[in-house]
């Protein structure tokens, strides 16, 4: 696909920076005095997966736009699962996923765990796969050891501007961040803004990551509807995600009020499932055009598992005001 940059964007996080970005300063500064050449090989690669994120791949324009005036419009989430270090079945798992999104006609997606190998590059894959517009960040690992796996936003409609990260608070630990990417979406309604996420697991710097996820798009949007949608690893149960619920619309439960709704399973070695959650959402922050949830389903991939959890795919349309 023509028109791919490569770009360094510096990713917005809190007033007062984590540990690991003083620590990555303060090694610049030492590598400036002794020389990054002259360090051990071992070191070089510790650093490069130390490295905080801001590389970004970004194509603005898919490779043709569909003529579609302002209606339906069909948002599909997924954590794609990067599986490291097996990458179990990979391609076969990324093209059940693309028959998927092909099936349901999906118009934006918002995915998380991406993998990148030496021989691989599942965001430029899913790119040419599916002829859409995206644009994707690195968030852990590093192409040095030869595995890393970011987020991405994948649309069939032109992205417009440069895309937003906000890398989150995360403990104190300089190999592991969460991130929420986020870009523009030009689309035959108007101008939408979608947020991809991946918050962290240990509850409290879960909910942390949350209040902060939530005050970022608040100010990204500026009155604009947005989408916000990916594995948040919070229960609806959670106190996080009741408070969140009173700012933007739940979109599952907006269509089903009530009942158990599971996208991820911690199964036993024979099969059956001990635990399960709804750890994946479509959010939608109200603002303009105003859009109503017409449908939203938890779903796999036609003919074989593409992940270990369920995407959720939500359908909108504009709310009849807007019409």
């Amino acid at each position: 696909m023509s028109g791919r940059q490569e770009l360094f964007i510096e990713p917005h996080s809190d007033k007062h920076p984590p540990f690991y970005q003083w620590l990555w300063a303060a090694v610049k500064r030492l590598l400036q005095r002794i020389g990054y050449d002259r360090l051990p090989r071992f070191i070089k690669l510790a650093l490069s997966v130390a490295e905080p994120a801001g590389r970004v791949t970004f194509q603005r324009e898919p490779s043709s736009v569909p003529a579609k005036e302002c209606g339906e419009y069909v948002v599909l989430s997924a954590n794609l699962w990067h599986d490291w270090p097996r990458f179990k079945d990979l391609e076969k798992r990324l093209e059940a996923f693309a028959e998927l999104v092909e099936a349901e006609q999906a118009d934006l997606l918002l995915l998380q765990e991406i993998a990148r190998t030496p021989n691989f590059k599942a965001d430029e894959w899913l790119a040419r796969r599916l002829n859409m517009a995206y644009v994707y960040s690195r968030a852990n690992g590093s192409q040095k050891i030869g595995f890393e796996e970011g987020l991405g936003v994948y649309s069939r409609f032109p992205l417009k501007r440069l895309p937003y990260l906000r890398q989150m608070r995360q403990a104190h630990n300089p190999f592991s961040r969460r991130l929420a990417l986020g870009v523009e979406v030009d689309m035959p309604c108007g101008e939408i803004l979608a947020i991809s996420a991946h918050l962290g697991l240990m509850r409290r710097e879960n909910a942390r990551q949350l209040r902060a996820l939530q005050t970022w798009v608040h100010h990204l949007a500026g009155g604009r509807s947005a989408i916000i949608a990916g594995d948040f690893n919070a229960p609806e149960h959670t106190h996080q995600i009741k408070h969140v619920r009173a700012h933007w619309l739940d979109t599952l439960r907006e269509v089903v009020e009530n009942g158990h709704a599971p996208t991820h399973h911690i199964r036993f070695p024979w099969g059956g499932a001990f635990l399960s959650h709804r750890l994946d959402y479509i959010f939608l922050q109200p603002g303009k055009p105003a859009w109503q949830v017409l449908d939203v389903r938890h779903l796999d991939a036609p003919d074989r598992p593409h992940s270990d959890h369920l995407a959720v795919l939500a359908r909108l349309a504009p709310a009849p005001s807007a019409a």
